[in-house]
């Protein structure tokens, strides 16, 4: 089960790059999914690759929220800020870890390290005295 989510996560990543869904576009897709390295790594699991598209589920309502509150009420406070990564991550999962964080306009992954942090901007609201 954990191949196919893997499969699909590249094709996903394919379409998303090339923006076409023709058939020939399909079949390189699916030829280069197949054709790039496998990882090694121990696989996430099941209910940890569901839960995390469920957040994606969850962060496109909260991604045009927090588009249309920059809009209106524009934000003058940033910082960056260190987060852990969840335990047990395969690199797919920390792939859509950053993508979740990266989606949503007022967050940003600067960088990831190694040693398990993201290192994160964000944008805030001044807050009123």
């Amino acid at each position: 089960m954990i191949g196919f989510l893997n499969l699909l996560l590249r094709l996903v990543i394919w379409f998303l790059l090339t923006a076409n869904l023709s058939v020939a576009n399909i079949i390189i897709g699916v030829c280069v999914a197949l054709l790039l390295p496998r990882s090694y790594t121990n696989p996430g699991a099941l209910k940890d690759w569901l839960r995390v598209l469920w957040e994606v589920i969850v962060a496109i309502p909260q991604a045009y929220l927090e588009a249309f509150e920059i809009i209106f009420r524009p934000h003058s406070q940033e910082d960056v800020t260190m987060e852990r990564v969840k335990q047990r991550r395969s690199p797919g999962l920390i792939f859509l870890d950053i993508f979740l964080i990266t989606f949503t306009p007022k967050t940003i992954v600067l960088k990831y390290h190694e040693e398990g942090w993201y290192e994160v901007h964000r944008v805030r609201r001044r807050k009123k005295r």
